[in-house]
């Protein structure tokens, strides 16, 4: 891992705050007992103290959950396809599937009974085999903040800016962050 020194034109962390230029590249793997949650059109779909925040230079936290912790049958196989991070190795995308459960009376049907929402496409994805130094989140699921309700502390994430990266931003965490207009070359 490399740390640099923070640019001059970073924000500076406040108390209990840290700066995402803080972080090392190639990216580290930390454990969190933090309660990270995520709910889709109302339905929960993960709850867990078990996370592993994945940090890397310029890019807030992206949160990566244990299956055990992830309702498994609100997700489903994407046909997104594939991509490949130059330090995780190739992640698989899944869809994660509202259903029937969580859909408003508005949904469709007079009662909201049975009525499945549309699914999500590739909001959440996973390694089944990372590259070496990041085996700690084989098998972990990462999802999008956005259209998905992410809350880390019970405190409502927002995404990451642009359509590329998906790190949480939360107020405990300063930029600027990659993403953001003019952010290209960083």
């Amino acid at each position: 891992m490399t740390y640099r020194p923070r640019p001059s034109w970073a924000q500076a962390p406040g108390p209990g705050q840290e700066s995402v230029w803080d972080f090392p590249r190639p990216p580290a793997c930390v454990p969190s007992t933090r309660h990270v949650t995520v709910t889709a059109d109302g339905r929960l779909v993960v709850d867990t103290r078990r996370a592993i925040r994945v940090l890397e230079t310029s890019h807030p936290p992206t949160w990566y959950v244990p299956p055990a912790d992830v309702d498994l049958t609100a997700l489903a196989p994407s046909t997104a396809g594939a991509t490949v991070c130059e330090f995780k190795g190739v992640a698989e995308y899944l869809d994660v599937v509202p259903g029937a459960d969580a859909a408003p009376a508005s949904a469709g049907a007079a009662d909201g009974v049975g009525v499945a929402l549309p699914a999500l496409r590739a909001v959440a994805w996973r390694y089944p085999r990372p590259s070496r130094g990041f085996e700690s989140i084989a098998g972990f699921i990462a999802f999008r903040a956005g259209r998905l309700e992410c809350r880390v502390d019970g405190m409502l994430v927002v995404p990451q800016p642009g359509d590329f990266y998906a790190g949480w931003i939360t107020p405990d965490v300063v930029g600027p962050f990659k993403g953001s207009p003019g952010s290209r070359g960083w």
